[in-house]
């Protein structure tokens, strides 16, 4: 269903933004920027990235146009609990997308980290955490989005989803800027509920928006590959797979439909 798009809302309190033209990777930034003292989380948008990444060190294409940032924070919790913030992203990411576009049918989330359009990845998420001296290790929040370029569906590995654009499913030109001014201010909202009330708001909203939930999948790990049914994901962020009457839970995998 289309609706209208609409005004950003205020930028959050507490979060500051550093606007960069081209930069090698936006996740390297806010470690860098960690290391010279930074301490209060920080957002860092770049025009375009020269060594943009994914996933498994993936190389992740990043021209002129599309959406590259990266949220730095420095969470106190335990290393399974801060990987939760993923979810927290991927649910202000939706929302931004939809803010901006007022576009909302279509838009799901793809466990552990991929946001769809009309069910081709549309952007990605990668969180990556480092210890620097003293005091919670920074963690980086980097996020990619296609706005108007996506890589060559045949460069591809076999059986992953073909890479989409919002211009190429919508028609729309979002503006890197715009998307920014409304993802902030969402994910300061999913966060504030992540700190007050932990993960079950949040694994809720997920699920509600999950793809392919409740059909077959196949989850492959670094060891194996497992087929069954997406049940749900755990309250820690697991993915659940129903095999008969056995349930798996799987903490990282790479997902195929």
């Amino acid at each position: 269903m289309g609706l209208s798009p609409r005004p950003a809302d205020p930028w959050p309190a507490g979060y500051a933004k550093l606007a960069c033209d081209s930069i090698d990777s936006t996740n390297a930034e806010a470690f860098r920027r960690a290391a010279l003292g930074q301490g209060e989380p920080l957002w860092i948008v770049a025009g375009e990235q020269t060594a943009g990444r994914g996933r498994r060190a993936r190389a992740w294409s990043s021209p002129r146009g599309n959406f590259h940032a990266t949220l730095l924070l420095f969470p106190s919790e335990a290393a399974q609990e801060v990987a939760l913030r993923s979810f927290a992203a991927a649910l202000a990411l939706r929302e931004a997308l939809v803010g901006v576009t007022g576009i909302a049918v279509g838009l799901s989330l793809k466990w552990p980290n991929d946001v769809l359009l009309n069910g081709g990845k549309v952007a990605g998420i990668l969180l990556e955490r480092a210890a620097q001296g003293e005091g919670p290790a920074p963690l980086a929040i980097g996020i990619g989005v296609n706005l108007i370029a996506h890589p060559d569906p045949a460069l591809m590995e076999a059986r992953a989803l073909p890479p989409v654009s919002v211009l190429s499913e919508t028609g729309l030109r979002v503006a890197p800027e715009a998307l920014l001014a409304h993802l902030a201010p969402a994910y300061a909202r999913w966060e504030a509920q992540f700190r007050a009330k932990g993960f079950a708001p949040l694994r809720e909203a997920w699920l509600s928006h999950a793809a392919r939930l409740g059909e077959p999948i196949t989850a492959r790990t670094g060891t194996a590959t497992e087929e069954g049914i997406f049940d749900t994901i755990d309250a820690t962020g697991n993915l659940i797979l129903r095999q008969g009457t056995n349930r798996l839970a799987i903490p990282a995998a790479e997902v195929f439909f």
